[in-house]
Order: structure tokens, then C-alpha cells, then sequence
């Protein structure tokens, strides 16, 4: 059946906006049409034919790479940009509103955490329609509203119990800053020409069409972080997009800022390229650990000399992370841009005061680390960590940000940042991966992208570690758990026939009623010949 043309329900239309041509909307919900108006839906029209080719040509590059990691080459720095990274240039100066990012919260976009967030006291909030929210249409609408809400001031929300949660004053609220979707994912529910959106760019552009003069009026932006970029070309892929839509909203050039996530290993070969691609909007790298460890492993799946260890042992101190954190700041400070430190993915255990010191601890050592190092800020999942963090920063960290730490004593090589990591797996660090990744997966099908599991927060790219892993320790062959006991497909079936009884009573879960069908995609995709580029691509197609 052909998806419906577009028209805007419950008010009376003119033949001239009954439907806005080349584009049409595969849902309808109460309250689309405002949210959607016909000059949005035009700027999406535009926007999609000015991106959508070198789109599609940037997905066939990446495939092209990754078929030449697979037959064992190696990721280098590239020879045709030697010039970029050895010129003398900057990025233009910082907002005054993004000075000092010490700690950054990141969560979901439903209202309850819109608001906590921005009442929590960080400095900044990444609002975040990627990794920790599941993309149904319910959700997309629900997140872009709360975000109008809190832009225009009015955001409230009232829990089940009859609790009110209100916005702070202007001047007491983080700094909001949204991240869109990543060029691999589609919008399903948006077509153009015929073909899905894609997904970051819808996010972007309705955001920025509600929002962007009131918050350019503040002096506010508006601000982004863009993820998964592999190359500098798909970082001028945003520069077109953000600059066109700048256009259409008659924003001066540049008044959009972004900061990028460099969190796939490619990428980490072409951060000066990157700023150098976005120099006029761009304010900052970010070490998207969680994502960088996944593309590690995704980049080297054919590569048996270079597993890695279970999840719980790839801390930063591993070389090849230690590595890429140090160019990171080198790279940023050298061009007048923010280096951004990675998330603390902990979250407060209660009932037992010993264990959360623990944890804490472990969070306040990882904060040490990154300060000491040179970083200019750092992201917590939970409020509870913030005045962890903040503590930290503030006594190491006098100044607003660190760009007068050069770093000029790191040199790091190809080999450096590539380098295998040493460790061992476990029986409990595989069944925890084969848990995370089966209730993360459920609670992503149920409409819940942001999980917490063992008092970690999980999102998904917690959950692309696991089951990454998982795919490449059976692929491998002759793989072994510490106790001896071989990686193999009985072992994972064995696992996952034992979780549902290992997790007891799932009533109080997220997911729990799709808990069989995520142990179902888990099994397909673990036994796939080719690796599932991302988890959520063949997930998507089971939601709404």
C-alpha cells in the first residue's frame, strides 16, 4: 500500500496547503499537524534533495572501508589531508554560552528528563534522540514537543503518583544541546521522492524550526552534537545541511553550533579534518567511548589478533583508548576547540552504602584521569554524579576550560591508536553481555532506549559492545572462557535458554513482554555469517 500524502487533520484546509508535494508522512498522530506545519515539511522536502545523494555515496564509502578492514588492512591517517593537519588554523571562536562545559548530562528526550536535566545543576544537557531513545514516532513527537516546551519555558510534566516537575529560571537551567540521529539510521515514517529521510536530518531541522530564533535571541545557539561521523566528508555533510537550513530560516551563517562525537575508530584518523570540514560552527570533539570501543570492534571483526577482553576490562587506561584520548585533547586545544571527556555510566545503588563508594570511587578516579590529562569537560548519566564530577573539575580545573594544555608531549602513531588490548573473558563477563544486550534489545522494542542494568545506565551502544562481542568470539573459533569452556553456539544457546530463569520475575523489567523476542534477534544476528552493521538497524523494523 502507498504511504498517505501528508494533510493536516482537524482544521479546515485550502487546496493550496491540503498537501505539501514530494513529501508524505506514514503516521498520523493527534497533534502531528502543528508539529509538522506545511513550511517544515517543505524545508524537509529541500533539505532531503540537498543531502540525500552524497548521503547514500558516504553509506557506500563506509562499506567500501569496512570491505578492505575485512580483508585486513589497517586505518590510517590519510596522506590527500596531510596539509590540513599540518596547516596553521582555527576554529571560530566559542559562544560564551559553551565556555565552561565542565559536566555535561546526557539522557533521553521524554519531559520528566527534559526537566530533571536541565534542573540538575551541569553545566550543559545533551538531549539525545540517539543512543539512549528508542525511535518510535510516539517518542520522536513526544521529545521534540518537550524540547519546544523547554525552549519556550512552559515545560511541566505530572508523574502517576502526582508529582510536578517544573522548569528552573532561564539563567539556573544547563545549556541544551540535541543530538540528532547518526547518517546510518532512516526515518521510516518520513518520505521524500519516496525515499526515508534521513533520520538526523528530520531530527535537526524540526528542532531548529521551532526553536532556532528563540534560541539564537538568547544567545543559545542552537547547539548540537553530531555522532558517528567516519570521515571528514561526512562531517561537510553536515556542514551543507546545517548551513541550508540556516538559510531557509534566515539565520546568519555559522549560528548553528556542533560539537562531533568521535566515537568510530575511523574517525579517530581525521579529527583535524573534521574541525577543519565544520571550522565555522564547530566547538568540539567528544570521546564517545562506549561507541569508539564498538567501532573498534567492528572495524577489526575479521581481525582474530585483535579481540578484545570482556567489556569490564576495555577501560581508558588501555593503551589504544589511553591513545586516542591524549590526541583528542592535543588535536582540539591545537585548534582553539573543546576536548570533551566520556561518560560515567553509573548510577546510585541503594542499600548498599559500601558497593555505591565503590562505585563512586570509581567515578571520581575516572574524572581525575581525564582532568589531569587536559579535558575540558566530562558526561555523567545520573544527576547523583554531577557534584562527583564537579568536585573533581573544580579542584583541578580552575579556568573555564584547559585549551592552554597542548599536550605537545603525546605522539601518537597509527599503531598506537590500533593496538590490541590485553585480558581475558570470563563466564560472567559473556553472560553479562548476552543479559545486557537481551534486556537493553527488549526494553529498545518496548520504546525505552535508556536502560539501567546493574546500576549501569546502558544505552545502545553499551549494547552494540555486547553483542559485537558476542558475534566475534563465536566467528573467531577457538575462543575459551577463563574456565576453559569453548565460545562456541552451544554455549550461547545454553546461555540464553538459561536467562529468562536467571532474571526471575520480569513484571518490574522494561521489555519484560519482549523479552522472547529479543533473545530471538540476539540468536539470528550472533549467528549470522556477517556481522549487523548496528543492532538497531534490523530493530527498527519490529517498532513503531
Amino acid at each position: 500500500m502507498p504511504a498517505p500524502a501528508y494533510a493536516l487533520p482537524e482544521r479546515e484546509t485550502s487546496p493550496h496547503d491540503r498537501a505539501t508535494p514530494g513529501i508524505a508522512l506514514t503516521a498520523n498522530r493527534a497533534g502531528q499537524a502543528e508539529l509538522l506545519p506545511p513550511g517544515l515539511l517543505a524545508l524537509l522536502v529541500t533539505l532531503h534533495r540537498a543531502v540525500e545523494p552524497a548521503r547514500q555515496e558516504r553509506l557506500a564509502a563506509r562499506r567500501l572501508r569496512q570491505a578492505f578492514f575485512d580483508g585486513g588492512g589497517l586505518p590510517d591517517f590519510r596522506e590527500d589531508t596531510r596539509a590540513i593537519r599540518e596547516g596553521d588554523w582555527q576554529v571560530a571562536p566559542l559562544p560564551a554560552a559553551l565556555q565552561d562545559r565542565r559536566i555535561e548530562i546526557t539522557g533521553p528526550v521524554d519531559p520528566k528528563m527534559v526537566i530533571n536535566a536541565l534542573n540538575s545543576g551541569a553545566n550543559c544537557y545533551m538531549a539525545d534522540f540517539e543512543d539512549s531513545t528508542s525511535p518510535t514516532w510516539d517518542n520522536l513527537l513526544t521529545g521534540q514537543r518537550a524540547l519546544i516546551g523547554a525552549v519556550r519555558g512552559d515545560l511541566a510534566f505530572v508523574a502517576d503518583n502526582g508529582k510536578r516537575y517544573a522548569l528552573k529560571p532561564f539563567d539556573e537551567q544547563a545549556v541544551l544541546i540535541v543530538r540528532p540521529r547518526g547518517w546510518h539510521l532512516d526515518e521510516k515514517h518520513v518520505l521524500v521522492d519516496g525515499q526515508p529521510i534521513a533520520g538526523g536530518l528530520f531530527d535537526v531541522a524540526v528542532f531548529a524550526w521551532h526553536n532556532a530564533r528563540a534560541l539564537a535571541a538568547k544567545d543559545r545557539g542552537p547547539y548540537f552534537y553530531l555522532p558517528k561521523l567516519q570521515s571528514m566528508e561526512e562531517a561537510a555533510l553536515w556542514e551543507t545541511a546545517l548551513a541550508h537550513i540556516e538559510a531557509t530560516l534566515g539565520l546568519p551563517q555559522g549560528q548553528m553550533k556542533a560539537t562531533v562525537l568521535i566515537e568510530t575508530l575511523p574517525a579517530a584518523f581525521e579529527m583535524h579534518e573534521i574541525l577543519y570540514a565544520l571550522r565555522g560552527r564547530i566547538v568540539g570533539l567528544n570521546c564517545g567511548r562506549w561507541d569508539y570501543i564498538f567501532s573498534y570492534l567492528k572495524t577489526f571483526r575479521r581481525h582474530r589478533n585483535r579481540l578484545l577482553p570482556e567489556r569490564a576490562q576495555v577501560t581508558m587506561v588501555q593503551p589504544f583508548l589511553k591513545a586516542y584520548s591524549e590526541l583528542l585533547i592535543q588535536t582540539c586545544h591545537r585548534r582553539g576547540a573543546h576536548a570533551m571527556g566520556g561518560m560515567a555510566a553509573q548510577i546510585p545503588i541503594a542499600g548498599d552504602e559500601a558497593a555505591n563508594e565503590q562505585a563512586l570511587a570509581r567515578v571520581r578516579a575516572d574524572k581525575l584521569r581525564e582532568v589531569t590529562a587536559g579535558h575540558d569537560g566530562t558526561w555523567v548519566a545520573h544527576p547523583a554524579l554531577i557534584p562527583v564530577a564537579k568536585v573533581v573539575f573544580d579542584a583541578h580545573m580552575p579556568t573555564p576550560n584547559q585549551h592552554h594544555v597542548l599536550r605537545e608531549d603525546v605522539r601518537v602513531a597509527r599503531d598506537q591508536l590500533i593496538q590490541p588490548s590485553a585480558g581475558s573473558i570470563t563466564r560472567a563477563g559473556f553472560e553479562n553481555n548476552v543479559e545486557v544486550c537481551v534486556r537493553y534489545l527488549a526494553a529498545w522494542l518496548d520504546g525505552n532506549g535508556c536502560v539501567p542494568i546493574h546500576w549501569l545506565m546502558e544505552d545502545a551502544a553499551t549494547a552494540e559492545i555486547s553483542r559485537t562481542q558476542i558475534w566475534q568470539w563465536l566467528h573467531a573459533k577457538d575462543v575459551h572462557l577463563t574456565d576453559g569452556v569453548a565460545i562456541d553456539y552451544s554455549l550461547l544457546k545454553a546461555t540464553l535458554r538459561n536467562l529468562p530463569l536467571k532474571l526471575g520475575d520480569r513484571s518490574a523489567l522494561p521489555g519484560a513482554s519482549r523479552i522472547e523476542e529479543a533473545i530471538e534477534l540476539l540468536d539470528r544476528l550472533s549467528r549470522a555469517d556477517e556481522l549487523a552493521e548496528f543492532l538497531t538497524l534490523p530493530a527498527y523494523e519490529k517498532i513503531d
